[in-house]
């Protein structure tokens, strides 16, 4: 599993939202606090991207990517972040009438974790132009009523478009970050078999490298200690199982790597807050989790 791939499964723990906003004459929005990773594609009219940097002109087609929550705004004209509206991202909709401004945003809400390190790493905000067919389907999809199925798509179309947007910004930067070829297989071999019980020693002999060398090089390209990162993974994939499907958590502890769901849901409670049980169970009614 790649990076972007990890970064991506590690944001399917949260809930997926989409929202549409339509502005016209003299407006601005402030997008603070989102914990998570999300995106703004542009459908209609030219506007300003509003942060502490300066102003970014935005047009139909271009998609801002918002890797790990930064604050920020958007508005008809470029003025200081300071002092706009806040606005919270949800799923309620908007006046379908004519705008000289709109756009879709969609997000990630981790309301327990914290965003993948790789993600974290990167600038925090980013333009890049839109896939055309790739908003043309989102576009279409929230432009429903929502019916059977939704729930399965929307995470698609935003893992689709927040790859979309990595991939491209990847490509063209100047400095694109440099995967550190040992540390990354290892990432890979975490991610596809958490329950192994796997030891620093044991990953540091598969790496080459002493355990110095090993911890050392792990930490600066996950952003985590090896133990760390391996509890983050295998409580990541155990959020992931309770939230899409309906296997027991007994099962679920062994799937991630614990011997009994004591010792996972005690675990999973110090690492998102909340029981097992209730974080299922908020899954399945969109509402956010509480201990």
């Amino acid at each position: 599993m790649d990076p972007i791939s990890q970064a991506m499964s590690a944001l399917r723990v949260g809930r997926g939202t989409v929202r549409r906003f339509r502005q016209s004459g003299a407006w601005g929005l402030r997008f603070s606090g989102l914990p998570g990773s999300g995106f703004h594609v542009v459908l209609h009219g030219r506007g300003w991207l509003l942060s502490t940097d300066a102003p970014v002109e935005l047009r139909a087609g271009d998609v801002v990517l918002i890797t790990a929550g930064a604050d920020h705004g958007l508005g008809s004209d470029p003025r200081p972040l300071r002092g706009l509206p806040p606005v919270a991202l949800g799923t309620a909709g908007t006046d379908p009438g004519p705008a000289d401004f709109e756009f879709l945003c969609g997000a990630y809400r981790l309301d327990h974790g914290r965003v993948h390190p790789y993600l974290a790493a990167l600038p925090g905000l980013i333009v890049v132009p839109a896939a055309p067919p790739l908003v043309a389907l989102l576009d279409a999809h929230e432009s429903q009523p929502a019916g059977p199925g939704a729930d399965t798509v929307r995470p698609a179309l935003l893992d689709l478009m927040l790859t979309h947007a990595l991939t491209h910004w990847l490509a063209s930067a100047d400095r694109p970050p440099t995967p550190d070829p040992a540390i990354t297989s290892l990432l890979s071999r975490i991610h596809d078999s958490p329950q192994t019980r796997w030891t620093v020693p044991e990953l540091s002999r598969a790496a080459g490298l002493s355990r110095a060398a090993f911890t050392r090089r792990f930490t600066a390209a996950a952003g985590r200690s090896p133990m760390a990162y391996l509890i983050a993974a295998r409580l990541d994939q155990g959020a992931r199982l309770l939230r899409e499907t309906e296997a027991p958590l007994a099962s679920i502890a062994r799937q991630v790597g614990y011997a009994t769901e004591f010792s996972f849901a005690g675990a999973f409670r110090r690492e998102y807050g909340v029981a097992p049980g209730r974080f299922r169970q908020a899954a399945r009614t969109g509402v956010s989790e509480t201990a």
